[in-house]
């Protein structure tokens, strides 16, 4: 492995432990989820899942279902970039599970160049998107610590 490979693996391994930290943060209870936005190795923004602003911070109905006004950890990371004076142009996503169709299409329109993720997700068709538009996309195996 080249030298500035390696050194960029151990960084995404690094960010990925700091996104993982960051889940523990959001309340649901099927899966939580932590998401880092880095660019020139800064934190420029972070999400997890969970409910709007304002809102009881209960990501599940009565039968265990995922309300469907729970945002996703990527949606969090992405919509906090816009409400700063951040670009997330050519910035690498590091998120503890595939991302969503729904969150593929944001990181595609909010110019994030590179997605880190650790978990796989059943449905693959966001991967396959971010693949398509042209984004670098690196399957990390938290197992391979």
């Amino acid at each position: 492995m080249e030298q500035t490979e390696h050194k960029q693996e151990i960084l995404d391994r690094r960010y990925m432990r700091m996104a993982q930290i960051w889940a523990e943060n959001s309340y649901c209870q099927r899966r939580q989820v932590g998401a880092l936005i880095v660019k020139n190795k800064m934190i420029i923004s972070d999400g997890y899942n969970g409910t709007p602003a304002g809102f009881e911070n209960v990501c599940e109905d009565e039968h265990g279902l995922t309300k469907p006004y729970v945002l996703h950890a990527e949606a969090n990371a992405i919509t906090k970039i816009a409400r700063s004076s951040n670009s997330s142009e050519g910035a690498t996503m590091y998120v503890t599970a595939s991302p969503c169709i729904e969150c593929a299409k944001l990181i595609i329109q909010a110019g994030i160049k590179r997605v880190v993720y650790a978990e796989k997700y059943r449905l693959e068709d966001g991967l396959e998107l971010l693949k398509r538009s042209g984004i670098e996309v690196i399957y990390l195996n938290p197992e391979n610590e």
